[in-house]
């Protein structure tokens, strides 16, 4: 139900950007976020946009990340610059949904994505 693209390997100092999209039968959906795990480490927040635009960075990548999301096709992208080694890392979009036939009743879900790698070395 969350497929995201646009991982790879790219030199310190660079740029990448992911894109995550929601698939499938959804009513609603919340807040839109990015989590990373980098080898051995446990899977940390990045960043997040909530439906009415209000964003939160992990300290790390603020100023050089940045969400935005499309509600209309229930996308978002994670537009990464001046990536550094410690950036390396798989990175997980993740969406809060509400799915339910029309009329509901609906179900409050948790998606997440199947992972993308962002390798930064030169």
């Amino acid at each position: 139900q969350l497929q995201a693209s646009g991982g790879g390997l790219v030199q310190p100092g660079g740029s990448l950007r992911l894109s995550c999209a929601v698939s499938g039968t959804i009513f609603s959906v919340n807040d839109m976020a990015w989590y990373r795990q980098a080898p051995g480490k446990q899977r940390e927040f990045v960043a997040l946009e909530s439906p009415s635009g209000t964003t939160q960075y992990e300290n790390s990548v603020r100023g050089r990340f940045i969400i935005s999301r499309d509600n209309a096709e229930n996308t978002v992208a994670l537009q990464m610059n001046y990536l550094k080694p410690e950036d390396t890392a798989v990175y997980y979009c993740n969406a809060g949904v509400l799915t339910g036939p029309p009329g509901g009743p609906y179900t409050p879900s948790n998606y997440w994505g199947q992972g993308t790698l962002v390798t930064v070395s030169s």
